[in-house]
């Protein structure tokens, strides 16, 4: 690993300096894990791997597997004990398999159908993406209060007209909703990992205007959530949970289903509550981040009353129960309606 990560920044012609002030560590710290004296912390190899361009689930596999061999060595005792392991991992993961039933179903359904989607691509067009786009706007902002119907977020927008008896607050969550999709197209695009710095980015658009103060910055202090038993964690410990969370994002984006990815993605977003404001509608953009990067549709959560309760309520039950299971399902399904939807569109 270290040979690699020294490879690509000679590459990148980035001196080692540059790489220590990104990372905000010693210099001298950067030359050591290159040289193999010192081995960088799990969270460190991400970022190294965001900064560089590489790879971070092949990183952190090397990281594990020398972190294993460091532990338990080599010869007949370490061959015995990772075969033990092993057989303990497969069969929690059948015992995990067992317990999907109803999701693998709907997650079978819906790969048929972006299948079947995928072949008709080609009568997709820009005015169809802007329709769903601002639909997507409009539903997300109705979860988290706005008042503005779905022709005056277009006439928000699109046409720039100011709403008589709506408040600036939901003119501008409906335009930075939409420069924020604008922002997750462009992440697609470059098709790198999802970071951090994409993440604040994310949120940045978001409270843009609303807050200066904490747009694009983790909370400081404590808060409740209303109507809601499950409490945020204090403030002190968001930078590590975080910092859990992308490590999570990078050592199963390639092992999960895309769908439940990007459910559990956005479930353990929203549950650290990193933000003063802003949460829900950050989560669901990384949710759909992830759906995109894959080939999927947007997942389009109606705010409607009935189904906002029910988006709440399984939310609620993964975040205080760990039943996680019915959030999964929930965005399933509401994947499944939205390319059913598009499907309905093209005509297919």
């Amino acid at each position: 690993m270290n040979n690699k990560i020294k490879e690509t920044r000679i590459n990148k012609n980035l001196k080692i300096r540059e790489v220590a002030e990104a990372l905000k560590v010693d210099a001298s710290l950067i030359s050591k894990f290159e040289s193999g004296s010192r081995k960088p912390t799990r969270e460190q190899v991400i970022k190294i791997a965001h900064l560089l361009e590489l790879d971070a689930h092949d990183l952190l596999i090397d990281w594990f597997s020398n972190q294993i061999v460091e532990d338990i060595g080599y010869g007949d005792f370490a061959l015995e004990v990772l075969s033990v392991a092993e057989e303990k991992i497969k069969y929690h993961a059948k015992v995990d398999h067992q317990h999907k039933g109803s999701l693998e179903i709907l997650l079978d359904e819906i790969d048929d159908l972006k299948v079947k989607l995928n072949e008709y691509r080609k009568l997709d067009s820009y005015r169809i993406s802007q329709a769903l786009e601002l639909e997507y706007t409009f539903e997300s902002n109705r979860i988290e209060g706005n008042t503005l119907t779905l022709r005056e977020t277009d006439l928000v927008v699109n046409e720039g007209i100011t709403i008589s008896g709506k408040t600036m607050r939901e003119h501008l969550e409906a335009i930075n909703h939409k420069e924020a999709i604008n922002y997750l197209k462009e992440l697609i695009q470059k098709d790198s990992d999802f970071s951090e710095r994409d993440l604040l980015q994310l949120h940045a658009l978001i409270l843009k205007g609303i807050d200066s103060k904490y747009a694009g910055n983790y909370r400081d202090v404590q808060v409740m959530i209303n109507g809601s038993r499950h409490l945020p964690p204090q403030p002190y410990i968001i930078k590590k949970q975080m910092e859990e969370l992308f490590f999570w994002y990078v050592a199963h984006k390639n092992q999960l289903h895309s769908v439940v990815l990007a459910a559990e993605l956005s479930e353990r977003l929203v549950t650290i509550h990193p933000f003063i404001d802003g949460n829900g509608r950050t989560s669901r953009l990384i949710m759909n981040l992830v759906l995109l990067k894959n080939g999927y549709v947007i997942a389009n959560i109606k705010g409607d009353a009935e189904n906002r309760m029910k988006y709440y309520q399984t939310l609620e039950n993964a975040q205080v129960e760990g039943k996680k299971e019915d959030f999964h399902l929930f965005v399933a399904n509401e994947e499944l309606q939205s390319l059913k939807r598009y499907c309905n569109i093209l005509g297919v």
